[in-house]
């Protein structure tokens, strides 16, 4: 099971850190990736990161990047998010995938429940 944490209300140009953790399993055997859903909207790819033979394999989504880090540390995977934005307002996912899956919903098969994040002045 997975579980995705440190949602909040910030407001425009804060911080949040979002932490993904597992029970049962270990998340440093899986491809990561971080989804967000604004309401009626669908659900999109944030980040992901997969660890390969030579290291890290981190993606981004465009309107993120500069902005999100992810991270992963002993067994728990993080998204630091800066200069949060309004469009930044949404459920935040994490997810699983065995591979190299591209940043997309259907390539991850194991989704937790959400952590809302609210961004607003």
């Amino acid at each position: 099971q997975l579980q995705a944490s440190g949602g909040g209300s910030v407001q425009p140009g804060g911080s949040l850190r979002l932490s993904c953790v597992a029970s049962g399993f270990t998340l440093d055997a899986y491809a990561v990736g971080w989804f967000r859903q604004a309401p009626g909207k669908e659900r999109e790819g944030v980040s992901r990161i997969t660890t390969v033979s030579s290291g890290l394999k981190i993606e981004y989504a465009a309107s993120v990047m500069g902005r999100f880090t992810i991270s992963r540390d002993k067994g728990t995977v993080y998204l630091q998010m800066n200069s949060l934005k309004p469009e930044d307002t949404a459920v935040y996912y994490c997810a699983t995938a065995v591979g190299r899956p591209a940043l997309v919903p259907g390539e991850f098969d194991r989704f937790g429940p959400g952590t809302l994040v609210t961004v607003s002045s």
